[in-house]
């Protein structure tokens, strides 16, 4: 863990601090939204002193923070920037999978990567700070946000979030190339209920350390520098207004050493959307003796707070703290000595970075089904590539990118190079000897260029058609929540009609999230999930699809049957009332942990050692070519004093093996991953038996199981 605090950072902080007047503590307590106000307004705000701008890059970014170093005290200013996948905002950035496609990979290094790529080029573009790892966690699919998070569960979200955010701030955050990552959304945010953006949750403060909190805890044990707080509420007070969430558990119990940012305007919400306070003053009163040290967009806090200190409603001690917060940290990134001109603009999509981004969509693609289609040998030589999303780089890069950019000027394709699945299969086709015809038939969207009639002419003749369905950035992110997740547009009545053509089907989705497929994965010979995977993303769906390299993704993220079903999730609370509905099974479609290889892997001779806690389990790769297996523990605890879920993830290794070849894995585990929640909020654990399983999902079939008894 990166300490924030030393003693020689806060003795500079002391002294700033102790020059500061009223306003000027004031001031950095704001993020001003760039697109949202005048140049002159933005100039005004650099010599007030603001303490961050928000979606300013280039030359705009180098002439406000010319402004801010240039006035009394010289504090410059923090630029942050939604960088979520890459700096996908800059159209000349190397673009990654988003977040749940490569946790599809379950490779911690990999996202490692990804996050240091990221720090480079957002410093190498002025930049210091990036609103990203999202933590939230992906259990109601018709939430329009899904593609932002790691999947479903607290463990894998926690493990590659911590991992990105070592990429992102490296062993030093003052050395150029590095950014600050910020935790996100603090906390429930994705729990809100009907899957329904910035909608209130349903939470308690033991269901928040049981499931939500944890991802948290570790990004503060990576060192994570800045959080921000999420729109909901627990127990009928919003977590921007929590004394609780933000103080007690945050700082006090966590350890938490940076700032902690506001979501979108959420000062102003606490009076206007969720009615709290009366007007903006008590709002702000709230925000900030709760423990938010930064407020995102509501710049009208700057003369709500000067009102409420002149006026003795709040102590300046207050605005002390969170500006000393938030200087901590323009002390530790070295910002006071250069806050320009501080990375390397040549890396900008340079080869390295486009290589990386290229191994993360590699790993991220998954196979779900595959009926002896898949790889393609020699005797393919024709094929028809159908479906809108296999030549359409928005669907693929998703959101969060260049086409979402709040303040894109002209509606322009991010710089070459990128490779859709049309591309790809083109590319790989050509070196197998084998044809491709292309037709768009229809997208994901009703539109006057469907044509499923030209569709089906052209893959008549094919002896093997890959078809891309998905949904478009249209259908996804913020405020974009869905009610049926049943493929849109005209896509679903089109695999029907390919179908009837008794041709193997490759089907491909190109999606933000999880779609109810439950008819094409029926109908298809093979069924591939790429969600969003970034500028070389059809590339590396396309070398699966040839047997050029061997998929070993793995669901970070169950699939629902049907859109009645949500939230379906593996680690739910065990019932009584049977395993369907009276419609449907109960089970997803595809479940949490699952992912098929061209090669065949088997367990055996699972063991623990109760006393040292450690597991040992053989695998082998029974098939002929190589593979990478993600093994996965989880836990059962069979008799508790609380509720507890039929199991949950506590550990997983990606394994690479030869053909032929075996191995034996060793799992440390921790007394810590057996503990729960009591209804007190202590976490503890309780003597008992518990189930331990091994395997490669989260499906019983796919477990092996040994039970042990553990002493509190």
């Amino acid at each position: 863990m990166q300490h924030l605090s030393d003693p020689a950072t806060e003795s500079r902080v002391d002294s700033i601090l102790s020059q500061m007047t009223l306003g000027e503590k004031a001031a950095q307590m704001v993020q001003v939204p760039y697109a949202y106000v005048t140049r002159e307004e933005a100039f005004l705000w650099a010599r007030r002193g603001a303490g961050s701008f928000l979606h300013v890059m280039g030359e705009d970014a180098r002439s406000i923070q010319r402004a801010a170093m240039s006035t009394r005290l010289g504090i410059p200013v923090l630029f942050g920037i939604d960088a979520i996948h890459g700096h996908g905002l800059n159209r000349r950035a190397a673009i990654f999978p988003s977040q749940l496609a490569v946790a599809c990979a379950w490779n911690p290094a990999l996202v490692e990567e990804m996050g240091r790529v990221t720090a480079r080029e957002v410093a190498a573009d002025g930049l210091h700070w990036t609103f990203s790892p999202v933590l939230c966690l992906g259990r109601d699919t018709r939430w329009g946000r899904i593609d932002e998070t790691f999947g479903e569960d607290p463990y894998l979200a926690g493990e590659l979030g911590a991992a990105i955010i070592r990429g992102y701030q490296g062993e030093d955050i003052a050395d150029g190339e590095h950014i600050l990552a910020c935790a996100k959304h603090y906390i429930g945010y994705g729990d809100a209920v009907g899957g329904r953006d910035s909608c209130d949750t349903e939470m308690t403060f033991r269901k928040l350390r049981e499931t939500f909190l944890p991802p948290f805890a570790r990004a503060v044990e990576a060192g994570v520098a800045t959080i921000m707080t999420a729109y909901g509420s627990i127990d009928g007070t919003p977590f921007t207004a929590s004394r609780k969430a933000m103080r007690e558990i945050l700082r006090d119990e966590l350890g938490f050493e940076g700032f902690v940012v506001t979501d979108w305007d959420n000062v102003n919400s606490l009076a206007t959307k969720q009615h709290v306070a009366a007007d903006l003053d008590e709002a702000s009163l709230l925000a900030a003796r709760a423990g938010n040290d930064m407020m995102m967009t509501t710049t009208a806090f700057y003369d709500s707070a000067i009102r409420l200190v002149e006026s003795g409603a709040m102590e300046e001690a207050v605005l002390d703290e969170a500006v000393r917060n938030i200087l901590r940290i323009k002390v530790r990134m070295g910002l006071f000595e250069q806050a320009m001109d501080r990375g390397t603009p040549s890396c900008m999509g340079c080869e390295a970075h486009r290589n990386s981004a290229l191994a993360a969509a590699r790993e991220s693609v998954t196979l779900l089904k595959n009926d002896g289609v898949l790889p393609l040998d020699g005797r393919t030589k024709r094929i028809a590539v159908i479906g809108a999303n296999a030549d359409d780089i928005r669907a693929q890069y998703g959101d969060w990118t260049y086409f979402t950019h709040p303040n894109m000027p002209e509606k322009v394709v991010p710089e070459r190079p990128y490779v859709t699945l049309l591309e790809g299969v083109r590319a790989c086709a050509a070196r197998n000897g084998a044809s491709v015809v292309y037709a768009r038939g229809c997208g994901p969207l009703f539109n006057e260029a469907d044509d499923l009639d030209a569709a089906v002419f052209a893959a008549k003749d094919a002896d093997l058609i890959v078809y891309a369905v998905g949904d478009v950035i249209e259908q996804a992110g913020e405020y974009r929540d869905r009610a049926d997740l049943s493929l849109s547009g005209r896509q679903e009545e089109l695999f029907l009609r390919l179908s009837a053509l008794h041709k193997p089907i490759v089907t491909v989705l190109i999606a933000t999230k999880p779609l109810c497929l439950a008819r094409v994965a029926e109908e298809s010979g093979a069924l591939i999930a790429a969600f969003n995977g970034g500028q070389y993303g059809g590339q590396a769906v396309a070398e699966a699809i040839f047997g050029e390299i061997n998929p070993s993704g793995k669901l970070p993220i169950s699939f629902p049957r049907h859109s009645g079903q949500i939230p379906v999730y593996y680690n739910s609370m065990p019932g009584w009332h049977g395993e369907r509905y009276v419609d449907l099974p109960q089970s997803p479609l595809f479940c949490f942990g699952e992912g098929l290889s061209y090669t065949k892997f088997a367990y055996s001779n699972l063991r623990m050692d109760a006393e040292a806690l450690q597991v040992r389990v053989s695998l082998a790769n029974l098939g002929t070519r190589a593979g990478s297996e993600t093994v996965q523990v989880y836990v059962r605890d069979l008799v508790s004093s609380v509720i507890t879920p039929v199991k949950r993830l506590i550990a997983f290794q990606k394994v690479s093996l030869a053909a032929g070849e075996a191995r034996e894995l060793v799992f440390s585990l921790k007394k810590e991953d057996f503990s729960l929640v009591l209804p007190n909020e202590q976490r503890m654990v309780e003597p008992g038996t518990f189930a331990l399983f091994v395997g490669g999902s989260s499906k019983d079939a796919d477990l092996l199981r040994h039970d042990l008894f553990l002493q509190g």
